[in-house]
């Protein structure tokens, strides 16, 4: 039976789906004979759902659904799922206004219900699709993968079909594997109903492929809506340069999703996949690596990969990314500026040397601050986000006046108007190194649901604990009450007025001997 794959990418915000672009592209390389059909439900209104989905199967008939399941959890600091959940959360939690309290709670329940309701929803699409296509072939079976599902692949064994290919991480050769009637089960994955998953299944490391540019040409053919990323150049659209994050960060899982290994794609080849793109009008690209350089080893690489755009004569573009800012030299910096990139985040987490290292961050916030010095001298003149998680693994007041302080020395460097400040609690995920922390500290009881939304549990997995927590969830309440529009900038400001600010060089070095503060009478100022 002649095979045709169809890639559903399940309902989400309008971002370029480059998961299933480059699945799609990898297997017309290594079988040009399949055929092949990208359907993003992206692009298509709430209510035309399920009728746009039967009409996708029905005018396709495929035998193989590729499903792509990008988001499933819900804390973030700013809106989403018909409110902001990080808001209702705290005025629940913290709010001394019953009035407000209750609107907290009704901010909640439409958010849960919103929340349940996309997973409902998106099995339903699931199930739905693939009971289409067996109208069509009998045999037709489903895979699915993407972000949400490489975290939480534990849980969807009680949420899809049997049968389903549950797809853990890269995708490319479960695909390849499937398609030649190979046993794929040495892949990260498993069956639904019919295997289990390994221990530790996502931990184990993937293996790396040979990345090729993109041949957008085919895209567009298999692809109806590609057009929709192209109007108006409103959109960044995504090109990865590389795979894999070498470091240990104890709240992330990038590291454990894409593997420790990280895998250069060769620079020619990124810079003919963005030709492709800007020859039809794009202009501004995201670089969609966990981190653009992520070690200093890879810094010849990012620069050899930067003059290659200069070359290319494509000086009129824009580019982002998340970057490790420690790892900047004057030459890269120069390179950045020449090439049109206007916006970066970095995710230091914490402005506290101290606190940076208990993390397992690896950063140094000397260096960081200095090369972004290098950075401003070379003409970077743009936008700045610096992720901030309050209340991580031991914070105290201390720590949090260090933060402050290199908040504003970032300011002073690039501009105030030109830093911004994202808020973040980290909302904990599995196989992460804080997971583990919150076992051993009986925070959370193996076996439980990370999926869960009931309030005995997303109290936990919003990671704001006392003593301090309260003292957080009545800043923000206070952030969110002056200045909503801005929340990020009056947190700051709140903090400096109600503790003030420390040394930079307090910030900028970590003690040989551990503090035990949480172990010690804290005075909440007032």
């Amino acid at each position: 039976m002649a095979q045709r794959i169809l890639y559903v990418r399940l309902p989400c915000n309008p971002i370029f789906p480059i998961g299933a672009v480059y699945l799609a592209d990898h297997i017309h390389k290594c079988f040009p004979q399949v055929e092949q059909r990208i359907f993003d439900l992206g692009t298509v209104p709430p209510l035309d759902f399920t009728e746009a989905l039967d009409r996708a199967i029905d005018d396709f008939q495929p035998t193989l659904l590729v499903y792509s399941w990008r988001d499933i959890q819900i804390y973030a600091p700013v809106g989403g799922r018909g409110g902001n959940p990080l808001q209702n959360a705290f005025e629940v939690y913290y709010a001394k206004n019953p009035l407000l309290r209750l609107r907290g709670a009704i901010g909640g329940l439409k958010v849960a219900t919103a929340y349940y309701g996309e997973l409902w929803r998106n099995q339903g699409l699931i199930r739905r699709g693939l009971k289409r296509a067996r109208r069509y072939h009998s045999e037709a079976r489903a895979v699915v993968g993407g972000g949400a599902v490489s975290v939480f692949y534990e849980q969807m064994k009680t949420l899809l079909p049997k049968g389903t290919v549950v797809s853990i991480g890269e995708g490319e050769l479960l695909l390849e594997k499937l398609l030649r009637g190979q046993d794929f089960l040495d892949e990260r994955c498993y069956i639904v109903g019919e295997t289990q998953p390994r221990d530790r299944t996502i931990h184990e490391f993937p293996t790396p492929i040979e990345k090729t540019a993109c041949n957008y040409d085919y895209i567009a053919r298999i692809w109806p809506e590609f057009d929709y990323y192209l109007q108006d150049n409103d959109f960044y659209i995504g090109v990865q340069t590389k795979r894999g994050c070498p470091h240990n960060c104890c709240y992330c899982v990038y590291t454990v999703v894409e593997g420790k290994q990280v895998r250069i794609n060769p620079a020619d080849e990124v810079v003919k996949e963005m030709r492709q793109l800007y020859d039809r009008g794009i202009r501004n690209f995201w670089f969609t690596d966990a981190q653009f350089i992520p070690a200093r080893k890879y810094i010849d690489d990012a620069i050899e990969l930067l003059q290659k755009i200069l070359d290319s004569g494509m000086t009129d573009i824009h580019w982002a990314s998340y970057i490790r800012a420690d790892n900047l030299t004057p030459e890269l910096c120069d390179l950045m500026a020449k090439t049109g990139m206007n916006y970066f985040e970095i995710g230091i987490t914490s402005g506290s040397q101290e606190l940076v290292r208990k993390m397992r961050m690896g950063y140094n916030l000397r260096t960081v601050l200095q090369n972004c010095r290098d950075l401003k001298v070379a003409g970077f003149n743009d936008i700045v986000s610096v992720n901030y998680s309050f209340n991580v693994i031991d914070e105290t007041f201390d720590t949090i006046r260090q933060t402050v302080t290199y908040h504003r020395e970032l300011e002073a460097i690039f501009g105030a108007d030109k830093v911004e400040p994202a808020i973040f609690f980290i909302g904990l995920q599995p196989h992460t190194h804080l997971e583990e922390y919150a076992f051993k500290n009986d925070v959370l009881k193996p076996g439980y649901n990370p999926m869960s939304l009931m309030p005995w549990t997303a109290k936990k997995l919003l990671w704001n604990p006392e003593p301090l927590g309260s003292f957080f969830g009545e800043v923000c309440l206070q952030a969110w009450k002056r200045n909503p529009n801005d929340f990020g900038r009056e947190v700051m400001k709140i903090l400096e007025e109600r503790l003030g600010r420390a040394e930079l060089e307090e910030a900028l070095t970590a003690p040989l001997v551990e503090k035990q503060a949480l172990n010690q009478k804290l005075v909440i100022p007032i």
